[in-house]
């Protein structure tokens, strides 16, 4: 038990340091690449014509890298949470390895390469199986309570993102109010991730 308990530690550390390092190669992808700004999709940092497509993928790989490692790290009673993460790992791992066309373009407004529909599928399923990862372990009682509360204001904070994000894809089209919006989901996601793993080392470290 100590030593799964050392593993479980490990993992959570190596999660939240594989979380901070995505984040920060993203983030220098997006502001320093050829994109739109805020009107466009975080994506736009990984087409091949970017000189920062390269940092965009080791990023978004970093982030997969962060989502199994913090699977690894949930205690054992969390089989669906775990589950939702590496399913979330999947998505990000293939939405870096399958790049988007300049404007990452997405239907009903725009029309949309296989590739376009491949990178922009796995993105939004990731993002989804991470959602729904908070709530599974929003509801999972083995979870403790300091788990249940990040989880919590992660989820009231990511559902009704994700819900207006839908609504604006649909009923807007790409523009500033679907790109501030996903940027700010993203962030939720991260900072859950990074929470998450931090209430996780302390608990196994004490174990």
């Amino acid at each position: 038990m100590a030593d799964r308990n050392v593993l479980r530690a490990a993992a959570a550390s190596a999660a939240a340091g594989c979380t901070v390092a995505g984040m920060v190669a993203v983030t220098v992808a997006v502001a320093a690449g050829p994109g739109p700004g805020l009107t466009g999709y975080v994506s736009e940092a990984g087409v091949t014509d970017s000189r920062y497509a390269g940092a965009y993928r080791i990023g978004v790989l970093a982030l997969a890298a962060a989502l199994l490692l913090l699977a690894a790290a949930l205690p054992p009673a969390l089989r669906t949470a775990a589950a939702l993460l590496v399913a979330g790992a999947a998505g990000t791992g293939l939405s870096a390895a399958v790049t988007c066309s300049t404007g990452c373009p997405l239907p009903p407004f725009e029309a949309a390469t296989v590739a376009d529909l491949v990178h922009g599928g796995a993105s939004i399923a990731a993002t989804a199986a991470v959602v729904f990862a908070m709530v599974a372990v929003l509801l999972s009682p083995a979870a403790g309570r300091a788990l249940r509360r990040v989880a919590a204001v992660g989820a009231a904070l990511a559902l009704p993102l994700s819900g207006a994000i839908g609504l604006a894809m649909l009923l807007v089209g790409r523009g500033g109010v679907v790109g501030v919006l996903e940027r700010l989901l993203l962030t939720v996601a991260a900072g859950w991730g990074l929470a998450t793993a931090a209430v996780l080392g302390l608990a196994h470290r004490r174990s």
